[in-house]
């Protein structure tokens, strides 16, 4: 509300004589002179006294006004409530309103009122026929196993000991390249879905881009493979008005993998040139991994194993982590690139074992590690920190595998997290993870004694940091999602109808 402003100290304007009345001095108070003047008038006297009166009653009237604080804009028609307006306050009531509608008006805002999504009803060849020919998709092997159960994949097993009885049926071997398929799923049945268009703050492309690409990868195929299902979606998304109306500003989509599985800039470079094409420039990419210097990709977290069927599994995985006891200072479950000259993975693993009575190891050669195991999830549960350099690209699922856990992540790139999912991890990065330069490793620093340093304390608030965000890294197994806390879905859909609503501000858009 505008702030209120008082009416004018000065008194009433009464014009004077060019000179005082005989006999009155011009230091005079105002109301002699008034006097003074009348008594000089043609009325009579009587007439004079009554004309006075009414002027001293405006007078203490207009100097009572001045007392009141507050004023009524006739731009900005709102409303104090009574529990903050002042008691000698009238309040003005809408009338037009009923209470009913203002209760709705008011859940309404409260529910969607960051906008409202549209979900394209794209041809079924760009996502559910992919997952139908799901035998296909993979030259070494089916992936069938992998997106069973909407996507999650197989129901874990052999959890028995290691998570509470309870929550064992949260836990799947789920894909981390299934991000797309939980997307869809769950946007279908958004609490803040429209199936009208024009109503539409956002517009959701649901084309399962990763699984596309996927099969044309490796081998012989060729670039126009690799690009054929992006370059006929954009085809497809580019007929429709919404599309043209913003120039894809107010469009987006989930892509399953990595960012630069999208960025072939020459034929013979490896990947799909999709993010490249010019249909896809303004459309906003949700991505496990994501191009720092891409405003329209946003990283998110990679899908882990545990999908709470309710905010009571939350709850209570988080008492769980945060109760356990932790008997190995530092941890590290991966496997040696041995085609990589000086292999930093390779020195971890070294030092780890140097150090076998303060880290553990899980030798993750080949790929038996590649959907979690029991072991990699038991190595978490009982270490202070779990160490995390890069994967095969920047980042690593296992960043997320750990602090499900209540493991603190020691991180050697920042860009492995600290570029890559601000939407949902701590601003402040030293709140919840160590970072060591991976130089300073391969110089003769040791992790050990770096991890050594930390007080119990800072280790305690660490964990308890970690501990507090696992609901944004992990991904609710209802489509409807939980109840009242936000998974890494909502806070995905949130950011992107935020940033949306920005990008409406004169000057944004190029």
């Amino acid at each position: 509300m505008l702030s209120v402003s008082s009416p004018p100290t000065q008194e009433p304007y009464i014009r004077k004589p060019r000179s005082p009345p005989d006999g009155v001095h011009p230091c005079k108070n105002s109301f002699n002179s008034l006097y003074s003047l009348l008594s000089h008038s043609y009325f009579n006297q009587s007439r004079a006294w009554l004309l006075l009166s009414v002027l001293l009653f405006q007078i203490i009237l207009f100097l009572s006004l001045r007392s009141v604080p507050l004023s009524f804009s006739h731009r900005h028609h709102h409303f104090p409530s009574p529990s903050t307006a002042p008691h000698h306050v009238n309040i003005p009531t809408p009338t037009i309103i009923s209470s009913t509608e203002v209760t709705t008006a008011a859940d309404d805002i409260d529910e969607c009122g960051l906008g409202r999504v549209f979900v394209y009803d794209l041809p079924s060849a760009f996502n559910t026929e992919l997952i139908r020919s799901c035998d296909g998709l993979n030259p070494w092997s089916s992936r069938c196993d992998a997106l069973e159960n909407d996507g999650f994949g197989q129901r874990a097993t052999g959890l028995s000991g290691i998570v509470p009885e309870s929550l064992a049926p949260a836990w799947y071997w789920t894909d981390q390249f299934v991000l797309e398929i939980i997307f869809h799923n769950r946007i279908l049945k958004h609490k803040c879905r429209t199936t009208e268009p024009k109503n539409a703050t956002a517009f959701y492309i649901p084309f399962y881009a990763g699984l596309a690409v996927g099969k044309f990868l490796w081998f012989n195929y060729t670039a126009k493979d690799r690009d054929r299902h992006c370059d006929k979606m954009l085809k497809w998304v580019q007929d429709q008005p919404y599309y043209n109306k913003s120039n894809g500003w107010d469009h987006f989509l989930a892509m399953g993998r990595i960012s630069w599985d999208f960025r072939r800039s020459k034929e013979e470079d490896w990947g799909s040139s999709c993010i490249y094409m010019p249909g896809m420039r303004n459309i906003t990419r949700l991505l496990i991994e994501r191009n720092p210097w891409d405003y329209f990709d946003v990283g998110v977290p990679y899908p882990t194993g545990f999908h709470p069927r309710s905010d009571a599994d939350i709850l209570q995985w988080q008492e769980f982590v945060r109760t356990r006891n932790r008997t190995n200072l530092f941890c590290f479950a991966g496997a040696k690139r041995r085609s990589i000259k000086n292999d930093f993975r390779g020195q971890l693993l070294s030092h780890c074992h140097n150090e076998s009575d303060s880290c553990r190891v899980v030798d993750c050669g080949g790929a038996k590690c590649s959907n979690g195991t029991s072991a990699i999830l038991e190595t978490f549960l009982d270490s202070d920190f779990c160490l995390q350099p890069r994967g095969d690209s920047f980042t690593r699922r296992s960043i997320f595998d750990c602090m499900l856990a209540g493991s603190i992540p020691v991180l050697f790139w920042r860009r492995t997290a600290y570029y890559q999912y601000e939407w949902f991890l701590p601003g402040e990065p030293e709140s919840y993870s160590v970072f060591i330069h991976r130089n300073d490793v391969k110089n003769g620093t040791s992790v050990r004694k770096v991890l050594e340093s930390y007080s119990k304390e800072e280790v305690r608030k660490m964990r308890e940091k970690v501990i507090d965000h696992i609901p944004k890294f992990v991904y609710a197994r209802s489509h409807n999602g939980l109840e009242s806390i936000k998974d890494a879905f909502d806070v995905a859909i949130d950011g992107v109808l935020r940033r949306f609503k920005e990008q409406e501000e004169d000057g944004y858009k190029w």
